[in-house]
């Protein structure tokens, strides 16, 4: 299990880094098409929080 959370939560961080990269390129469009705009946020923001829960649980799992 713990291998699994440090993956995805890898995974995740790589995600919102390169989400987070790319918001230069994005930020134009925030009057143009206001839509895509606030779902790349959202996908962004989710992902984060997806990394930083599998970081938190994953020293409150035992070994085996």
């Amino acid at each position: 299990m713990k291998a699994y959370l440090i993956t995805t939560g890898t995974i995740f961080a790589l995600v919102t880094l390169a989400h987070l990269a790319r918001t230069p390129e994005i930020w134009d469009r925030r009057g143009s098409d206001p839509m895509f705009f606030w779902s790349f946020t959202l996908l962004t923001l989710l992902s984060a929080a997806m990394s930083v829960w599998a970081w938190m649980l994953w020293p409150r799992q035992t070994t085996r």
